[in-house]
């Protein structure tokens, strides 16, 4: 009992957050049980827990305001009720509710000091994360694929992109991501956990939290990583075909200012997505080793962070029909103002 009290104080430091107090002890196992994780984030240090406070709430505050602002743009404009910005608006409203399952939580840690959650809340925002991200990955490969009719097959576009389709793409999206991630979480959280409650990581994610367990998670993990297989390779080898078509349509583009513009664009679609299945590919697919172990976090930062922040600016902002709704919705709003 005294080592692991000296061993929650070398982890966490403050007496409300000692291992020892967080847990119960079960007479029959003779083993701690766990009644709640305490989210480990980016180490026990107080004092830049303010300056990680303003950096993720800035980064909240433009993340749900530029998705929010692309959403309301794409609804009130009628020139952008077309599959392209169906999608794209589909995309912000999945990026504000994916980012709100991680970084408010984390924001009320850096402020109150407190980074314990619930066993049950722990399951819950695992459970969302898992569903969001992989109705990202499905919905960004409808997109690029949205792409590649457009450009590479442009006469066939009405026929393959029309309303039922579009609608069965984006809610096939959805219903891939509530569904894929339900059977690992329901049986992750079917598992006893004791002894060490320590998430080492900034939300409740898979891994970690796997590694909690008391029970056998050899059956689970390979569940978890088939179904990871599923759900980032193929989107992501359909994402990168689509580009290969779409880019060998521009290079055949008589204009160069046609040219450049096109590629632009690609490239900036590309550099994102990248971003993303590399990075979650990096952190879920690959064998941990040392190095891996040490910047899982970071890597993870750029898909469940910064990705949603820059998509806005990537996917929308570049666009001139995205510039000239926005520049209608600035006039009718300062108008009235005498602006």
């Amino acid at each position: 009992m005294a080592d692991r009290f000296k061993q929650s104080r070398f982890f966490f430091g403050s007496p409300h957050e000692l291992l020892i107090k967080r847990n119960e002890v079960n007479p029959l196992i003779n083993q701690t049980v766990i009644t709640e994780f305490i989210l480990l984030g980016f180490g026990d240090h107080p004092e830049l827990h303010v300056l990680f406070f303003l950096l993720f709430l800035v980064i909240y505050i433009i993340t749900v305001m530029g998705n929010l602002l692309i959403v309301v743009l794409i609804v009130t404009d009628r020139h952008l009720h077309i599959p392209m910005y169906f999608f794209l608006g589909n995309l912000s409203c999945l990026e504000i509710c994916y980012t709100s399952t991680i970084l408010p939580r984390m924001l009320a840690s850096f402020l109150t000091g407190n980074r314990a959650i619930s066993l049950s809340g722990c399951f819950i925002q695992l459970y969302l994360f898992g569903f969001l991200v992989t109705a990202e990955t499905c919905l960004l490969s409808v997109m690029s694929y949205d792409r590649y009719l457009a450009i590479c097959k442009p006469f066939q576009y009405q026929f393959h992109m029309n309303n039922k389709v579009c609608i069965s793409l984006a809610a096939g999206s959805w219903i891939s991501g509530c569904f894929s991630v339900s059977i690992v979480v329901v049986w992750l959280s079917q598992l006893s956990y004791c002894g060490f409650n320590g998430i080492d990581h900034f939300f409740c994610d898979f891994v970690p939290l796997s590694k909690l367990a008391c029970s056998d998670t050899s059956l689970i993990m390979q569940v978890a990583l088939l179904l990871c297989s599923v759900f980032t390779f193929p989107p992501f080898i359909l994402t990168i075909a689509s580009y290969i078509c779409i880019i060998s349509v521009i290079l055949r583009i008589p204009s160069t200012t046609g040219r450049q513009k096109a590629f632009s664009t690609c490239s900036s679609h590309l550099l994102v997505v990248t971003i993303f299945y590399g990075t979650l590919m990096i952190v879920y697919l690959l064998p941990e080793g040392p190095l891996l172990k040490g910047s899982s976090k970071v890597f993870s930062f750029f898909y469940t962070v910064m990705t949603p922040m820059i998509n806005p600016l990537i996917y929308s902002l570049r666009n001139k029909e995205v510039k000239e709704g926005l520049r209608k919705w600035a006039q009718k709003f300062w108008s009235p103002l005498g602006l």
